[in-house]
């Protein structure tokens, strides 16, 4: 028996530690086994004389570093008609940054910007977990953790692209805003909005969690959650504001955007068109499979809202649908673009967390073995950008 005014350590809260450890540890585990049948996938559908480091650097990710490299440009790039082109304004800063910090220690930009994806990649599983366990139970946040790490074009946590980044900051600001750790809501917030477009769709969630907390904060909690917010909002506008001073147009980024890979906001008329060409004469199956991608999205959004999840996650996963629904650009690139929307994986989730384990488990094995060689096929053997 402890002695009167001795300190013990809780027998309930010991455990419930460990336990946690230990499920961290297990999915952990589970990322580094997807992504390495990632690189398997990739290695087996690689075109002959390609290697997989070939198509971990493709695309986007050549622009990331280029950006690590040698900073971003002073001005409008055109080609030698004179006809104006994308160029490295359009790419957030953070990627890039953390790209040549990790150069520092003595890896290339390409290793660094693969070192940095897997690290954030494992960083947003352990924080996928934790906030799937924390809105619904263990089972549904394993859930969630495989659906999202395993979906169609999670190849992207494999590649030199941003989207690892921001799903590990989207994920963790999000769990931080529901255990009401404003200070690392405003901090982490801050950083995704620097990391990718869409980091203003997680700033507008991380407002309503601070606007749904202000009945039941004390003075000070209303203040830090709103000054947090605050904080997390002004990211993206800071970076377009910083972006058109450098160029000379306080229009610069989106000019760039648009030059560059058409992405201009025109409220979903480019995607109705797509969807409209597609469904009557589309006579491709990568074109078809995106389309039916779209719908899917949509829908399980409808659905999940009305689950009635947690509000935050609500905004943040339909303002950033609505970003990738409304705006141009290649048709090709939207499953990626879909990948950290968290809302659209709810309703799957959810009902898996409620299955048995003998059906939850290969069911995530099929939809992950599928999602991991549709990715493979489309850095691969599609020709063209994702």
């Amino acid at each position: 028996m402890a002695r009167a005014g001795s300190v013990t350590e809780d027998p309930v809260r010991r455990p419930e530690r460990l336990s946690t450890l230990w499920h961290v540890a297990i999915v952990l585990g589970i990322y580094v086994a997807v992504r390495g049948l990632q690189s398997a996938a990739i290695a087996w559908l690689a075109l002959p004389g390609a290697t997989v480091a070939d198509s971990l650097l493709s695309w986007d990710a050549g622009w990331f570093i280029r950006v690590a490299a040698e900073g971003y440009p002073t001005g409008y790039t055109y080609d030698d008609e004179g006809t104006l082109v994308g160029n490295g304004i359009a790419f957030f800063p953070l990627y890039p940054a953390l790209i040549r910090l990790v150069s520092y220690t003595g890896l290339g930009l390409a290793d660094a910007a693969l070192a940095v994806t897997w690290t954030c990649g494992a960083a947003a599983t352990v924080a996928l977990l934790l906030l799937g366990t924390r809105l619904y139970d263990r089972r549904t946040g394993y859930a969630l953790t495989v659906l999202v790490i395993a979906q169609p074009m999670s190849v992207v946590l494999n590649m030199g692209y941003s989207e690892g980044l921001f799903l590990a900051l989207a994920a963790g600001a999000l769990l931080a805003a529901h255990r009401r750790a404003w200070v690392w809501m405003g901090v982490l917030g801050l950083a995704g909005a620097l990391a990718r477009p869409t980091g203003f769709a997680l700033t507008v969630a991380l407002a309503v969690a601070a606007l749904l907390a202000w009945r039941t904060e004390t003075a000070r909690g209303r203040a830090t959650s709103l000054a947090a917010a605050a904080v997390a909002l002004s990211g993206t506008p800071a970076y377009l504001l910083w972006a058109g001073h450098r160029i000379g147009d306080w229009n610069a980024w989106f000019t760039v955007q648009t030059a560059g890979w058409g992405s201009t906001f025109d409220f979903g008329r480019t995607t109705i068109a797509f969807l409209d060409n597609t469904l009557r004469t589309g006579n491709s199956w990568v074109q078809v499979s995106v389309a039916w991608i779209l719908i899917g999205a949509v829908v399980l959004a409808v659905v999940a809202v009305l689950q009635r999840p947690w509000w935050p996650l609500v905004a943040y996963g339909l303002v950033t649908l609505v970003l990738v629904v409304g705006q141009g650009g290649y048709y090709h690139s939207k499953p990626r673009l879909l990948v950290p929307v968290l809302l659209i994986l709810l309703p799957l989730a959810t009902a898996l967390g409620r299955a048995r384990w003998r059906t939850m488990v290969p069911a995530l094995a099929g939809y992950a073995a599928f999602g991991l060689w549709y990715g493979a096929y489309l850095v691969t053997v599609w020709p063209y950008t994702i």
